[in-house]
């Protein structure tokens, strides 16, 4: 596959159960005119295209040194203007700050900061509708937990997200 020219987008891959469940939250709420992709949990938001092979070769060393990744889904966020649910697992922030120390000299701002896990169910809505979605989604949440599967390395193009590759976790844990 030639290198892609376009930004690389790094998400965490979810079991198929809780990838329908998010994915269904997101078809009944986020604004249709804006929901071109699937629920995800993004790790890194703008790496350079440029670097994609060897991105790539440092995930395949990570994931196959990795078991499958027990989150604990903790709460509904409010997120002004949206609502997500709030993942944790003190492994995958291991592994996000190993990628920090790793693409440092690339990392954009954004990308420098600490994770704060999520999956956004809601976005880009009126505040007062955010709100309400977060009162109802929170007033019945029970933690719950996910798995997570691998890493995801995305092309973004201006639109929907090119799915490039997914590095599965491959240790047994």
């Amino acid at each position: 596959m030639p290198e892609p020219i376009a930004p690389l987008i790094l998400t965490l891959a979810l079991d198929a159960d809780s990838q329908r469940f998010f994915d269904a939250l997101r078809q009944q709420h986020f604004p249709p005119e804006r929901n071109f992709l699937q629920a995800h949990l993004t790790l890194f938001h703008h790496l350079p295209g440029s670097d994609y092979a060897p991105i790539c070769q440092t995930l395949t060393e990570l994931t196959s040194a990795e078991a499958p990744l027990m989150l604990s889904v903790t709460g509904v966020r409010f997120l002004g203007r949206g609502v997500a649910y709030s993942l944790e697992n003190s492994r995958l922030q291991a592994l996000h700050q190993h990628l920090q120390t790793r693409w440092q000299p690339s990392l954009t701002p954004q990308d420098q900061q600490k994770l704060k896990p999520h999956v956004t169910v809601q976005n880009k809505v009126d505040p007062a509708v955010a709100r309400s979605l977060h009162q109802e989604l929170a007033a019945d949440f029970q933690p719950f937990e996910a798995t997570g599967t691998g890493l995801q390395l995305w092309a973004y193009r201006g639109g929907p997200w090119e799915a490039l590759q997914t590095f599965a976790f491959k240790a047994t844990a």
